[in-house]
């Protein structure tokens, strides 16, 4: 059985890599940017969508204002960008803004940040994969109908590749995100040249249709707060940009060069396609409305379009405007746009692990999250990541206007903590620093992420008041939950931590040797494990040994005494009595007779154990043996040492190479396993009171 799943784990995931390979995952920019910005790329096949169909909720008159909108979505866009160029040069350790914010804002601004980032991340796995499904769904009517299964099956997938490292995921998304890039920018420049220079008419599929106003007649401060919304949800596009800052340790050297470079090149493009997109839906006369409604308030030659409506995305409609509909450029932008959606999960599945690694590593996640596995990755955290992301979409059927009002909360609070922890950070080095140069440096920086803070915590308010009765109340009640979780985790591992310390009073103590070792060893019958376990005592040089049996049935056991005295068996052996016919409860009474006896002496159960070939074996022997252990290892001063004893049908795992674990390739392996290596999960029968074996 494990061949076999070491087959198909090395099939799916490849062979374990050395821990001194690890600088050969290191990404060149040409790869890191494919891997850290696909989600903050991706978000131009959403993000002008959604501002127009928020506008469209007062009609298509307040289409005017989406140019100011997106302009206003530019600026904060630039903002946040030259703000994280700041952030992966002064803090290139990887912890991004979770670093920045505890170092300056103290270990609760983390902890916030934190939470706060791990719901986004969670988010952007659920909404990108559920987005591209919807996609996909438009020209596969299976896919339509099965969403939610679709939708898991493809996260799945995109677990599977990641857990073969960060690079060999890396090389695989980059083809499809650079088909991206170059063909959202090739139909930008294409429709922009029509237009500008050719001055010809595009028409987008929807151009003759009509939306009717669900919000009509609005207030003026009614009016503002719709646009806001609309502000909010084009908001959307930042998504993303924090990944780099949290990725810096991935990239190769010099690390913070080359990641501040990778996000500028990333803003650069996001913005320019962003502009592009939005400008020529406008221009070409795109109409979206809110998608459970389209086929009420969408009228197609004055009639409202019907239940079997299918609202194209708005780069299919631009893509359709400037190439036409049954075109090869079409159909290409229509699937690598697909295809980016579903990618850009991916830069959560690099972000996630190594923000949980970098908390496990402060002690407010299980350590378990800091150990990379075969590949180098953090599998721990990307296993976790895929299942709450399958959880999300299975709950919400992936449905991506219910998941993405519940988008962008978390990472506007985690931009807007950062930039004031920096704002922190540069003036606390400028009280320090002389040198003139240096100082206008740190100047100019701080005003960047001063105004990057100011900008990000009136796009968080913003997005609170817009989105918070329309699901985004869900991620302000998880945040909180997970920071309480991670406070309890961190005071459990001090508590920990605080009970094991060594001062000198307890060093002392603990090198003395206990008053006397009083040495049990537990027999069920005569045969050749009791013999073992009976020399290994005797070879420790115990103060007191006794041998001990239970006495269940009385004929046996005046037979085993019969056969004791008629060997000359040099230890004693005792005969607990157990009316009741139970074997546990008489050996841990009289374990605890003798502690109370002699507190400081200490008392060690040698217990005899088979060691089996067989996964079935396993079943059959030791059972009484591991419910006794299970015991003995809560009593204080009692140590239990299983003795073990090789069946014949663990021959056939002689010689077999240990199989890797999850982080084998970091920690270093035991060279030799001494008689507790035979534990219970790598032990057959209960010796104790097993009668299948003969001497």
């Amino acid at each position: 059985m494990s061949k076999v799943t070491d087959l198909v784990k090395r099939l799916f995931i490849g062979r374990a890599l050395r821990s001194t390979q690890l600088h050969e995952q290191l990404l060149p920019k040409r790869i890191a940017l494919p891997v850290f910005a696909s989600d903050a790329l991706s978000s131009v096949a959403y993000a002008p969508q959604e501002i127009l169909v928020i506008l469209s909720l007062a009609g298509i008159s307040f289409y005017h204002f989406s140019p100011w909108v997106a302009l206003a979505v530019v600026v904060v866009m630039l903002t946040v960008v030259a703000s994280y160029r700041q952030n992966v040069h002064a803090y290139p350790s990887g912890g991004g803004d979770y670093e920045v914010a505890t170092v300056n804002l103290g270990p609760n601004a983390g902890l916030t940040v934190a939470s706060a980032l791990m719901v986004d991340y969670v988010l952007t796995v659920a909404v990108s994969v559920a987005n591209g499904v919807d996609y996909v769904g438009a020209t596969i009517p299976y896919v339509a109908e099965h969403k939610p299964l679709v939708a898991i099956v493809i996260v799945v997938l995109l677990t599977l590749v990641n857990l073969r490292g960060i690079r060999e995921s890396g090389a695989a998304f980059a083809v499809p995100t650079y088909a991206f890039m170059f063909a959202v920018l090739g139909l930008v420049a294409w429709g922009g040249f029509r237009v500008l220079v050719l001055g010809d008419e595009l028409r987008a599929p929807t151009a003759d249709y009509q939306i009717i106003a669900e919000q009509s007649d609005l207030t003026a401060f009614a009016a503002a707060f719709l646009i806001l919304r609309a502000f909010s949800s084009g908001c959307a596009a930042l998504t993303g940009v924090e990944a780099i800052s949290n990725g810096v340790p991935a990239f190769r050297k010099p690390k913070s060069k080359n990641a501040a470079s990778t996000l500028l090149m990333m803003g650069l493009v996001s913005v320019t396609m962003f502009i592009g997109i939005i400008s020529l839906g406008l221009a070409s006369g795109v109409k979206v409305a809110e998608p459970s409604v389209a086929f009420r308030d969408v009228l197609i030659d004055g009639r409202p379009a019907g239940p079997d409506y299918y609202q194209q995305p708005i780069i299919a409609q631009v893509a359709d405007a400037v190439f036409g509909g049954g075109s090869l450029p079409f159909f290409a932008i229509s699937a690598v746009t697909a295809l980016i959606l579903f990618l850009a999960a991916n830069t959560a599945f690099n972000g996630f692990p190594v923000l949980g690694s970098i908390l496990a590593q402060d002690r407010y996640l299980p350590r378990q999250l800091h150990t990379r596995g075969d590949r180098l990755a953090f599998s721990n955290g990307i296993v976790i990541l895929a299942a709450a992301a399958c959880l999300l979409l299975w709950g919400f059927e992936a449905d991506v206007s219910r998941l993405l009002n519940l988008y962008i909360v978390g990472v506007f609070v985690s931009f807007t903590l950062s930039q004031i922890g920096m704002v922190r950070h540069w003036t606390r080095h400028l009280a320090t620093e002389e040198d003139p140069r240096v100082r206008h440096r740190m100047h100019r920086s701080r005003t960047i992420n001063f105004f990057g803070g100011v900008m990000t915590g009136v796009v968080l308010v913003v997005v609170l008041v817009t989105k918070f009765t329309h699901g985004a109340w869900i991620v302000c009640v998880a945040m909180p939950v997970l920071f309480l979780m991670m406070k309890g985790i961190h005071g459990h591992y001090e508590n920990v931590a605080r009970e094991l310390a060594v001062d000198e009073d307890t060093e002392l103590t603990a090198s003395m040797l206990p008053a006397r070792n009083h040495a049990i060893v537990l027999v069920s019958k005569i045969h050749k494990p009791t013999l073992r376990a009976l020399a290994y005592a005797r070879a420790t040089r115990p103060s007191k040994l006794e041998a001990i049996t239970v006495g269940v049935e009385g004929p046996e056991a005046r037979a085993l005494q019969e056969e004791w005295e008629r060997r000359g068996i040099q230890v004693p052996l005792k005969m607990l009595d157990s009316p009741y016919r139970e074997i546990t409860r008489p050996i841990l009474e009289y374990v605890k007779s003798l502690r109370r006896r002699s507190p400081r002496d200490v008392v060690s159960v040698y217990i005899p154990e088979y060691v089996v070939g067989h996964w079935w074996e396993h079943l059959l022997h030791n059972q009484s043996a591991l419910r006794l252990k299970g015991r003995l290892l809560f009593q204080p001063g009692v140590m239990v040492i299983s003795v073990p004893w090789q069946l014949h049908s663990s021959d056939r795992l002689k010689g077999r190479p240990e199989p890797f674990a999850p982080g084998s390739a970091r920690r270093a392996r035991p060279a030799a396993a001494g008689p507790e290596a035979a534990g219970p999960d790598a032990t057959g029968p209960d010796a104790v009171r097993d009668e299948d074996v003969k001497a």
